[in-house]
Formats: C-alpha cells, structure tokens, sequence
C-alpha cells in the first residue's frame, strides 16, 4: 500500500486523476509516464509498497543536477501534482508471477480509499496481433468503463478517437461472440475488468506496437493523453498539431546501455 516519504502524512485524494502504466509490450506506458512526471516536474510524495513486483532499486531516473542524482529510486512510486489534481504511479519492474490479482485487488482498493475520481491506464498491444478491423487508421485506441463512460463518452466522440475493438471469441467458428482481446498488455484488461466490476471511473490508453526503440510511439501516447487532459503547452497554436512539449528524462540516455567499452577493441 501507499507509504509517504519521509514519515509524513499522507496526501489528500479527493478528487484526483491517478494516471499509471501497465506493463506491456514496449514499456512505453512507463516510458510516457517517465515524459509526464519529467516534463511537470512532479515531486515524489511516497512509495507504492507491495510484494507482487520484482524487488530493484536505483538511482533518480529524473536527476537534473549532480545534487539530486544520487537520491534512490524503487519499483513503485508516487508523485503528486495538485495544482492538476494529478496523481502518478510510476512501475519499474516486472510483476511477479501469479501476483497480478493480488496487486489489481490492493491498487483498487487504495483508489476507492483514497478516493480518487478516475485511473488513466497507459497500456500497449501486439502489432502484429491485430485483426482486420484493428489495422485502419490510426493505431491510437482507448477503452473506458461503464461508470467514466457517463462523464467522458461525449468527449471522446468530439476528439474523434477510436474505441479498441473487440475480437471474435472462435475465428472462422463463431463470429457473433466478441471478447475484449489486449495480446501483450499484462495488466490491463484484468485491470479494466476488476475496475468495471467494482464501479471505478478507468479509461485505458493504448497503443499497438512492436518491440523496439519505443521512445516515438512513449511521444504519440503522451500527445494523445494530451489531447483528452491538456497537462502541457502544445508547441503549436494549431488545434489539428499533436506535438506537444516533453522534457526528456536524463535516465533515458542509458535507455539502450552505455555502449561498447573501447578496451575491447
């Protein structure tokens, strides 16, 4: 569960947006909460304690002095912006197997304790997993539950994005069952499932793509949540430009490793 930095109190949720990643295929929902945490200079308040995800530690992934960079850095962490009403759980690593419900269950239950308004879930699916339907226009795709549906559906129809489509049950057996399909997204449709069913306000992200340098598709993503939040200044006064201003993260000059060391050569 949540445990504040520093033996302070825990903040007051009423009210906010949790924004998360799920990881997925490409880990570009970390890697777009990575651009929204650097680029809004959101403080860390406190950890996100649980046993379902791999152990790590490391240095500040969004160090910008020489001051700063040495500060410790865990696998779940929280970082709150109230001037947004905006509060962020970045997850660093992989969750342990057969810990995923255990780890939906207790995420869900500090939003409704805590009494979060909606979760925004960054997610991604399998490129070449898609089916017909699913390779038209844009590879953007959201889903929201019944109870955010209410209070967000019409926006969604105005920005004109695209809903994720639902597959067949049995191809070429059975074409009139659909089933929500998400290959690649971990948590994500066990997420929106438990989310749907307990009555929480979730609207999911998501891109299809492919492993890879996935640092355009972390940019799409977070133009796209832009588009729906306006949490940054876009570059241009265009309503039709999707670029908008991200701030790099130092840690991500090592997103590919330091490179070959000369002494091999």
């Amino acid at each position: 569960m949540f445990v504040p930095c520093g033996g302070s109190s825990s903040p007051d949720l009423k009210g906010f947006t949790l924004l998360m990643p799920a990881v997925s295929v490409g880990n570009f929902g970390q890697l777009t909460v990575d651009l929204v945490i650097s680029s809004l200079d959101i403080p860390k308040v406190g950890y996100f304690y649980t046993d379902c995800l791999v152990p790590m530690v490391g240095n500040n992934p969004y160090a910008t002095a020489e001051e700063n960079s040495t500060e410790l850095s865990i696998n779940a962490e929280v970082y709150l912006l109230p001037s947004k009403k905006l509060v962020v759980l970045q997850i660093r690593s992989p969750f342990i197997k057969n810990k995923y419900k255990s780890f939906c269950q207790m995420l869900l239950s500090w939003v409704k304790s805590s009494k979060c308004v909606k979760v925004i879930l960054l997610s991604s699916s399998h490129a070449y997993q898609r089916d017909d339907q699913q390779l038209d226009g844009t590879s953007l795709r959201y889903l929201l539950s019944p109870e955010i549906q209410k209070t967000v559906g019409d926006q969604m129809q105005k920005l004109n994005w695209k809903e994720m489509e639902k597959v067949s049950a049995c191809p070429g057996v059975n074409e009139d069952e659909k089933v929500l399909h998400i290959p690649g997204g971990g948590i994500t449709k066990l997420l929106f499932t438990e989310s749907c069913a307990k009555g929480i306000q979730m609207a999911v992200l998501l891109k299809f793509c492919s492993e890879g340098d996935n640092i355009p598709d972390a940019v799409a993503l977070a133009n796209y949540l832009n588009e729906w939040l306006q949490i940054t200044e876009r570059q241009s006064s265009n309503p039709t430009a999707p670029t908008s201003k991200w701030k790099i993260p130092s840690s991500w000059k090592l997103l590919f490793g330091s490179g070959l060391p000369p002494v091999i050569f």
